[in-house]
């Protein structure tokens, strides 16, 4: 992997050589999450605007040469992720008064979310350094994702969850063949014992807001709306926000391509969190921007993660794209739910619509103008979640069989 220099902290900017198991800066401990550095030079000989529009592999493998994984490692057997649809709204875009909305996707990925762009290269990595298991603490999304790549490249795999996860995702991990570590706890306490049992076990981390490689491959998102527009990238691009990990990963991808000379400027980032769990929210509105734990109140989640452990990733995404951070209600991800299926056909679980609930309340407050192009990302399919699901559109009318209990029911008016 020549084309990995090695490791830059997030906080103290100490580089380091890349070492495949190195997690956090020695200097910092466990605060100091790490960059992962590329030798641009190199990448660019192998990866320019011309090399991925002749490259037929639709799949985030596309962009492997921005991926600290070896070359030698055979991708070719792994679950098919990434390279979901980017669609070009006119229904919503209309509704909301803007003069362009993409739509991206992401929960028609293997197993329904953005998360499978992380695990592809966690299993990777776990692979390359001969490990025979894997692990993490996910609301749902994260271990869902790990157990399915775990399951097709023939890793064990051992999830910890909180008990509130969705028992569509619980589901998921038992048919995948997980060990499931179910938590009577809130995600704090299932992130603490996961990470115990890490230690004492020797499996391989895959936790995102520790291990540096799982920004790598949730970067591969926002290089696929790059190429999808042409390069000609949007203003804003909305993202939903939990640990933190995945809007970070966001903004390293379109930073990669800017540094390459594949996009001329860099969108500028809107994090979206909801009202009942937002520390990063909190955070914006105080001097130093300082996280401190929150209660995690929300129907969404996914993204209900009190004590961030990717924040200085997530807050440089907000910061250094001259974005900005918005919260918004459990009901307004409620009435998103309907919103985005009812004008675009895309069913999106409540973490995965916040953000366009975000978009939406951020040109309501005049941050985002009706002269500006969106992208906004849908991170999770909604089947993920069926409860609430149906507590945004209401249960279905039971009509009697005849034509005439279907006239009177009025469901057709």
């Amino acid at each position: 992997m020549k084309r990995v220099l090695g490791y830059r902290c997030t906080i103290c900017g100490k580089e380091f050589p890349f070492e495949p198991e190195r997690y956090t800066c020695p200097h910092c401990g466990e605060k100091g999450i790490l960059d992962i550095v590329y030798d641009y030079g190199e990448v660019k000989k192998v990866l320019t605007r011309e090399t991925l529009v002749q490259n037929r592999d639709n799949s985030m493998w596309r962009y492997r040469a921005l991926m600290p994984v070896a070359d030698t490692t055979d991708v070719s057997r792994f679950l098919r992720i990434g390279w979901s649809p980017l669609y070009e709204s006119k229904k919503l875009r209309d509704e909301l008064g803007l003069k362009a909305l993409y739509i991206k996707d992401d929960g028609i990925n293997p197993t329904a979310s953005l998360k499978d762009r992380a695990s592809g290269v966690a299993v990777a990595k776990a692979i390359e350094l001969g490990y025979d298991t894997i692990s993490c603490s996910s609301t749902g999304n994260a271990a869902s994702s790990c157990a399915g790549s775990a399951a097709r490249m023939g890793l064990k795999a051992v999830i910890f969850v909180p008990k509130r996860a969705p028992q569509g995702k619980v589901a998921q991990l038992m048919i995948f063949g997980a060990r499931l570590v179910v938590v009577d706890g809130d995600y704090e306490q299932t992130f603490e014992l996961s990470r115990a049992a890490i230690d004492k076990y020797g499996w391989y981390n895959r936790n995102a807001g520790i291990n540096p490689v799982m920004s790598e491959g949730k970067k591969t998102v926002a290089m696929e709306i790059a190429e999808q527009l042409h390069f000609n990238v949007t203003d804003w691009v909305a993202c939903s926000v939990g640990d933190g990990c995945t809007i970070g990963g966001v903004y390293t991808g379109f930073k990669d391509l800017y540094e390459l000379g594949i996009i001329d400027r860099i969108p500028r980032i809107l994090g979206v969190q909801s009202t009942g769990c937002c520390p990063f929210v909190n955070a914006d509105k105080v001097p130093g921007h300082e996280l401190v734990p929150t209660p995690e109140e929300t129907l969404a989640d996914s993204i209900s993660v009190g004590v961030p452990r990717n924040p200085k990733k997530a807050q440089r995404a907000v910061y250094a794209s001259d974005g900005r951070w918005i919260a918004v209600s459990d009901e307004d991800i409620l009435s998103a739910m309907c919103l985005l299926g009812r004008n675009e056909g895309v069913f999106s679980e409540p973490a995965g619509v916040t953000a366009t609930a975000g978009v939406k309340a951020a040109i309501a407050q005049g941050i985002i103008k009706s002269n500006e192009t969106v992208t906004v990302i849908s991170t999770g399919s909604g089947l993920k979640d069926t409860a609430n699901a149906l507590r945004a559109a209401g249960k279905p009318y039971i009509c009697a069989p005849s034509l005439d209990a279907l006239e009177k029911s009025g469901i057709l008016k």
